[in-house]
């Protein structure tokens, strides 16, 4: 059975692999800093000392420490992670969460979009590429941690209250068309479509207030705790793709106390939500996928301006996938003595794109529609390693 959504946890700026899923302990504390790794609940499978509730349910996950590409930009890099293809050429492809919805159209029926993204968007370029506004995703903006119940209703994660939404939408009414009404019409559309949905019981999706105080506290009451109980609520509504897009990742500068601060968060978050997707049965039909756009160097600077940071390295580093068909409680490739070269099974961008439209029911190697009519396919061909089939279910 293809899985009936995705939930994908960017982390913008690339998590060190050591820090992470592919830590070092052996290593000398010019990579490592002294620090170790913990055993998990699968025998032989270790994540960073940093990660202790992950620990408990690797058994539901499975770590990539393989992942390689050419590109330590930003920009190049996160368009290649999200789109299987290199920059260049003259076309802006698409991102997965933008060709998965559109895949996806067929069967969703739901009032909210197809493709949602908590709470801001990559920036780094447009994730609908060729395939128009129709597939481009909801941002939702705010912050879910702070969502609340007021007298006169809900009040979304932007801020306004039902009462101000309305007010908004009837002074948009009232605006003078200049006698060319055609020209307004699918601006009219949109604004009818948006309020359809705000006023709807769809936008109930978002009200974490409806959630107990003890689920929130599961997932932690922070941005990213909150977010992924948000992207939950969501694929348990139906949507096809939901991104958690979380910064602060591209450690520079004082690397190790701010990979703490973002472990300790982020940790608590995805145990809580494979916990959660677990219990409620819905692993099984939702992919969940954790990465950045690259890993980090694995010498540590230590030398101003960094004073021990890491900087870009996209030639070996670590994603986790879990659910929609993948098993859990594997490790995919191998590192070196230092995380810094694949020396097992490498896994490229389209390779590991591939296995998550192929687990979606969609062919990597099929049509790609596009405007110009151009005989393109989903993604480029697979890779000599191959899509990551030996750990499907």
């Amino acid at each position: 059975m293809a899985a009936k959504s995705v939930i994908e946890l960017w982390l913008w700026g690339g998590p060190s692999q050591l820090e992470t899923f592919d830590p070092k302990p052996s290593a000398s504390s010019d990579y490592n800093n002294g620090l170790k790794a913990i055993d998990t609940v699968v025998p032989g499978m270790q994540v960073h000392e940093w990660w202790p509730n992950l620990a408990k349910c690797t058994n539901l996950c499975s770590f990539i420490r393989s992942m390689t590409h050419p590109h330590f930009g930003h920009e190049t890099a996160t368009y290649l992670m999200q789109t299987g293809r290199n920059p260049g050429g003259g076309d802006v492809y698409p991102a997965i969460g933008a060709v998965v919805a559109m895949m996806k159209s067929k069967t969703y029926s739901g009032d909210l979009p197809p493709f949602v993204i908590l709470t801001t968007a990559k920036g780094r370029f447009s994730e609908v590429g060729f395939l128009g506004d129709q597939y481009a995703p909801l941002v939702t903006g705010g912050n879910p941690n702070t969502a609340k119940f007021i007298v006169d209703g809900f009040v979304p994660l932007g801020g306004l209250t039902p009462k101000e939404i309305g007010r908004r939408f009837d002074l948009l009414s009232s605006i003078d068309n200049f006698g060319n009404p055609e020209a307004f019409r699918e601006f009219e559309a949109a604004g009818k479509q948006a309020r359809h949905i705000i006023e709807g019981d769809a936008a109930r999706t978002f009200d974490l207030a409806l959630e107990s105080d003890a689920v929130r506290d599961r997932y932690g009451r922070t941005w990213i705790g909150q977010s992924l109980l948000a992207a939950r609520r969501l694929v348990e509504y139906g949507v096809p793709y939901v991104t958690v897009n979380m910064s602060g990742w591209d450690s520079h500068k004082r690397h190790f106390e701010t990979m703490k601060q973002r472990t300790a968060e982020t940790d608590k978050a995805i145990a809580a939500l494979l916990c959660d997707l677990h219990e409620r049965k819905l692993l099984n039909q939702t992919i969940l996928w954790v990465s950045g756009e690259f890993g980090r160097t694995t010498k540590i600077d230590r030398n101003p301006p960094w004073n021990g940071g890491r900087n870009h390295y996209p030639r070996c580093f670590s994603s986790l996938v879990a659910g929609g068909g993948f098993r859990g409680g594997c490790v995919v490739g191998e590192s070196n003595e230092t995380a810094s070269l694949v020396t097992k099974r490498p896994v490229t961008p389209v390779d590991f794109l591939g296995s998550i439209y192929e687990l979606c029911g969609i062919d990597p190697d099929g049509p790609m529609p596009n405007p110009a009519g151009k005989k393109i396919t989903v993604l480029p061909p697979a890779s000599r390693g191959g899509r990551l089939r030996e750990i499907y279910a």
